[in-house]
């Protein structure tokens, strides 16, 4: 038997489409663009954007790669 090792790391597994809906869900777009101020949050938000947009802008990813360890942290 292989020994599998599981990583210790919540964002492990977890797709950027993932973490985004899960934010959306939680807080919602308005609430969301309180929380991290940046124009695909708060003008006319959709996924599909947010994600184009944050898979480009490394800095904005971590913000929301952050918030979302801070909800996990919290459960």
């Amino acid at each position: 038997m292989k020994n599998i090792q599981r990583s210790n790391d919540p964002l492990d597994g977890k797709t950027l489409e993932y973490i985004v809906k899960y934010l959306v869900e939680y807080y919602g777009w308005e609430q969301l663009g309180t929380h991290i101020k940046i124009n695909c949050f708060t003008n006319n938000p959709g996924i599909q954007s947010s994600l184009k947009f944050l898979r480009k802008t490394p800095w904005a990813r971590k913000k929301v790669e952050e918030l979302y360890l801070t909800l996990v942290k919290r459960s």
